[in-house]
């Protein structure tokens, strides 16, 4: 339990409001809520009147929070003999989950946007193979063409404004730091809290992405018309762009806390991989597409020199995992 919690608890306890617990304390009301929602931490002084009034000791209100103190003190031996490090306030991270917060459904909603962009032209166009809808090839190119290309274009503005808005953020991501007292505790209880959501959206996302073929195969067991299966190609595309809308929400929320934790992706090793694997990425992918373009104009077989395309993907997977076990033999 964090100092946070305890102090919500011992003045529940003790049967006072928020208002009678700032009156003894001599502070507002307003400072009492932030330290009971984590958004704010008592300096020593207000803690030491809170063990007072509360009948404990400072050790019970502090126990956990001096614990992970003490882990991140140990964990950053070796990064304070290359320097000082970032400290990231409560009043940052607080700023860091809630900007994930609302940034997770407009992310989730472009990219299920580029999912969805085909679908208009796909179904204008099976509608326009069959006379009796009285639809013309051109109204369905033009209009699906339209559609298609305002969805991407819509859904890259939202990532290109979210991207921006996080800039800010963005090294929290990718450069080792340390958090101020009371921050780890903080992350972890909300991690903690939020957990059941996260497994249930991707559990349900996952099931509506394996459940999404189900109609078409259906269909095509049943040897339906070409516009049924066109409609079930659609069916298809607005099930896994809700099933991927609900895996990216509750994973970028997920993710802001493993950064903040320095877990799952965001340890300090995957951090120092990510930056050695930026600068060989680069001379990578370049290497890549000049051989393809080189492949493809000495052949001729542009048809075929796609195929450079899925083995880079393979060959690079396989460097990043050669890379993540050389940085863990150095460790």
């Amino acid at each position: 339990m964090i100092l946070a919690d305890k102090i919500t608890e011992e003045r529940k306890r003790n049967g006072w409001s928020q208002e009678e617990l700032a009156e003894k304390l001599g502070v507002s009301r307003q400072a009492v809520s932030k330290w009971e929602s984590a958004g704010s931490v008592p300096d020593l002084q207000r803690v030491i009147q809170l063990a007072e009034l509360f009948g404990v000791s400072t050790d019970y209100l502090l126990k956990d929070e001096m614990e992970q103190a003490e882990v991140v003190v140990y964990s950053n031996t070796e990064s304070e003999e290359a320097g000082h490090m970032r400290r990231v306030s409560m009043e940052e991270a607080n700023e860091f989950l809630e900007m994930k917060r609302k940034d997770a459904p407009t992310i989730a909603n472009a990219v299920s946007m580029c999912i969805l962009s085909p679908t208009l032209l796909v179904l204008l166009g099976i509608l326009a193979e069959e006379p009796r809808f009285h639809v013309s090839e051109a109204f369905a190119g033009g209009i699906g063409c339209i559609f298609l290309f305002g969805m991407i274009a819509a859904a890259v503005f939202m990532l290109i404004t979210c991207g921006i808005r996080e800039k800010s953020m963005e090294s929290l991501g990718k450069e080792n730091f340390e958090t101020e007292y009371g921050v780890s505790g903080m992350v972890k209880e909300r991690s903690r809290s939020y957990e059941p959501v996260f497994t249930r959206g991707i559990a349900v996302g996952v099931v509506l992405c394996i459940i999404s073929v189900v109609p078409l195969v259906l269909a095509g067991v049943m040897d339906a018309p070409d516009y049924i299966l066109g409609v079930f190609v659609v069916l298809l595309l607005c099930m896994i762009a809700v099933a991927v809308n609900m895996i990216i929400r509750v994973g970028t929320i997920k993710s802001s806390f493993d950064t903040l934790l320095q877990e799952g992706d965001f340890t300090r090793e995957e951090k120092n991989a990510k930056r050695r694997m930026e600068a060989i990425s680069s001379v990578y992918w370049c290497f890549m597409t000049a051989i393809y373009l080189g492949w493809s104009f000495w052949t001729m077989r542009w048809d075929f020199t796609w195929i450079i395309w899925p083995v880079a993907g393979v060959l690079y997977a396989a460097i990043a995992g050669i890379m993540k076990l050389v940085i863990g033999a150095e460790k």
